[in-house]
């Protein structure tokens, strides 16, 4: 174990943080026994939510207490343990909602993706702490690259898809904290941006096959089921950037030539892999990004969630119907509110206030997370506490503007407020290792 000079505040704990967890974790119970009471399985939710979180707190004041350090020298095995987890679950796991995710005991269960996002940012940023003055180096990308990608392969495998969609952001927060080269994070970001274009578009023109009366759109609809058209498609890219070099050449911008073969390669790998996610994607999931693309054109079937949740939302004015007395979620207009929805609930119930209470807390939250990282004792607490501020930043963005129309509907919870006891006991457990980085942390005195 690295020593330290300065004196370590073992056993302190940063109250705000606490605070704000706890506030939230209160507001989520009563917004979750006031969207399942009308409901024939809420003595069932109600119970499994209140042995939540009892388990999640005390795997908050365990990692607490827990020297953070340790998960930075054991790293491997940390890491055999996430892969563990994916492959058991694949082996031994039940089926619910279409996917082999869930670990289904006499008692409980257990989403194990869950548990696995908090680990995989620990052996990645102890991954990165070890990297030093090669970070900013392509190898250490492609590294880490190789690193998760078997993480990545396993969870589509399942296919769980909104676990992709947390822990991809939080790692592209790490590594720009780890310093890793702008460029390389713009590549993997641009990777990103293609496959969710080529899913998004050919759900697109699903929805409108009158386009595919024009040739140019006919043969984009036709590019990920036959090879000939990839094969073309793959020359046009690679003439594009050849000509992309050309044309930098001739305004005297000289770049390095494998900042554009990178580039080629990168959208080329996107393009495949927004393939393969259209070729993996479930029924329902191509529905929530049809109620994206045009949430008018089914306000019965596809849009009908989100258009409900918004109706519900609107209702509740700036204070609220009061707990317990929301008309839209207790009458059953409001599906999954106690899930996806929860933040329709909120906002019926307890008004703009309530929802403007919730947005705070989490902002502390995300506040408290950025002080205890520039305040950590090593490079190593930085990382981790950067990869967790990119977790809680990311479950924060995607399910407030869900409700609002700038995001699809992905079935991603809201940590604390949303039912789900994998996902309250990890995203507990992620605030109590913020919490030994805050007790560790040195100060002057």
């Amino acid at each position: 174990m690295t020593k330290y000079k300065s004196r370590l505040h073992k056993g302190m704990m940063d109250w705000l943080l606490f605070g704000a967890m706890a506030g939230l974790a209160f507001l989520g119970a009563l917004c979750i026994m006031s969207a399942v009471n009308s409901v024939s399985l809420s003595n069932a939710v109600v119970r499994t939510h209140l042995i939540a979180l009892p388990l999640g707190f005390t795997a908050f004041f365990a990692a607490w207490s827990f020297n953070y350090q340790i998960f930075d020298e054991q790293w491997k095995p940390l890491y055999g343990v996430i892969l563990a987890l994916l492959v058991g679950v694949l082996l031994f796991g039940t089926y619910q909602r279409g996917s082999k995710s869930w670990f289904v005991f006499p008692f409980f269960s257990m989403q194990p993706a869950e548990i696995c996002r908090v680990l995989t940012i620990l052996a990645a940023a102890a991954f990165l702490d070890r990297q030093g003055h090669h970070i900013r180096d392509m190898r250490t990308l492609v590294l880490l690259g190789a690193l998760v990608l078997p993480v990545f392969g396993l969870i589509m495998l399942q296919p769980d898809f909104s676990s992709i969609v947390i822990t991809f952001p939080a790692l592209l927060v790490l590594l720009y904290c780890a310093g890793v080269n702008v460029f390389y994070l713009a590549l993997v970001f641009a990777f990103a941006a293609v496959a969710g274009f080529f899913t998004v578009a050919w759900t697109y023109l699903y929805l409108h096959p009158e386009l595919l009366d024009y040739k140019l759109l006919d043969v984009f609809f036709k590019l990920s089921d036959h090879i000939l058209y990839m094969g073309g498609f793959v020359l046009l890219v690679a003439v594009a950037g050849y000509a992309a070099w050309w044309l930098f050449k001739q305004l005297r911008i000289f770049l390095p030539s494998f900042y554009f073969v990178l580039a080629t390669l990168v959208v080329l790998a996107g393009f495949f892999a927004g393939v393969f996610v259209d070729h993996q994607m479930k029924p329902y999931q191509r529905k929530r990004v049809e109620a994206f693309l045009a949430p008018q054109s089914d306000p019965q079937g596809a849009s009908y969630n989100v258009l409900q949740a918004q109706i519900a939302m609107g209702s509740g004015g700036v204070l609220g119907k009061g707990l317990f007395s929301g008309t839209q979620s207790r009458l059953g207009f409001v599906p999954e509110k106690h899930t996806d929805f929860i933040l329709a609930v909120v906002g019926e119930e307890l008004g703009l206030w309530g929802t403007l209470l919730v947005l705070g807390l989490y902002l502390v939250i995300l506040w408290r997370i950025a002080v205890v990282a520039y305040t950590a004792s090593d490079r190593y607490g930085y990382l981790v506490c950067s990869g967790i501020f990119g977790m809680f930043l990311t479950y924060m963005l995607i399910n407030f503007g869900m409700l609002i129309g700038l995001f699809p509907v992905a079935g991603i919870p809201l940590p604390f407020i949303s039912y789900g006891g994998s996902n309250l006991v990890s995203s507990m457990l992620a605030l109590g290792v913020v919490q030994s980085v805050y007790a560790r942390r040195i100060t002057s005195g």
